[in-house]
């Protein structure tokens, strides 16, 4: 199966978990076609756009960083990533993510199931 760009589902989510500004999401498999997943999709998020705070129960978060530069925040504090840099949350974790940068941020956002 190909599922090329043009079919991608994009949509702007305002305040996406009570965070600021907007996010474009780009579905990048359609639910229906994961496995043990229930999100594959790219984020993208300008400077002072942000995802609020939010909990992964019986579920993990992938973030991928693949462009630009952002601040997570976690039970520990604030921690800077970068692109390359992967993020993991679950097991009734939670976190929140924002651009406080110049250039937009990019992720590819896996969430798996247990």
């Amino acid at each position: 199966m190909i599922i090329e760009s043009a079919d991608m589902a994009k949509t702007v989510r305002e305040h996406m978990r009570g965070g600021s500004g907007e996010v474009e999401q780009i579905t990048v498999v359609p639910a229906d076609k994961l496995i043990n997943a229930r999100l594959f999709a790219k984020l993208v998020l300008k400077p002072g756009c942000s995802i609020g705070e939010h909990e992964h129960s019986h579920e993990v978060e992938y973030y991928y960083i693949l462009q630009g530069e952002g601040i997570v925040t976690e039970a520990d504090g604030d921690h800077h990533v970068k692109a390359n840099d992967v993020v993991i949350t679950g097991w009734g974790s939670s976190h929140s993510i924002r651009n406080e940068g110049k250039q937009t941020l990019e992720l590819l956002a896996v969430i798996s199931v247990e």
